[in-house]
């Protein structure tokens, strides 16, 4: 199964969770310091969320994310 963490490809067995994925890409660390996982509409996910084929997932500063959605209403 293929998946993106923050737009790099990263390979994974079906099942396998977003934690896995952190794991396989080398950034489950910066979550253990305090950084957030979103999914590509900007909803924060846990480490045990599920994932499917082509799934998007970011790891982001929580005030980023609020920064962003602030300039996408701003835009609307």
């Amino acid at each position: 199964m293929r998946v993106y963490v923050n737009n790099r490809l990263v390979e994974l067995l079906p099942g396998m969770t977003v934690k896995h994925a952190l794991i396989n890409s080398g950034l489950l660390e910066e979550v253990q310091r305090g950084k957030k996982i979103y999914d590509e509409w900007d909803n924060e996910i846990g480490l045990d969320g599920e994932l499917r084929e082509g799934v998007r997932i970011f790891i982001k500063e929580a005030k980023e994310i609020k920064l962003e959605k602030c300039r996408r209403r701003k835009n609307e």
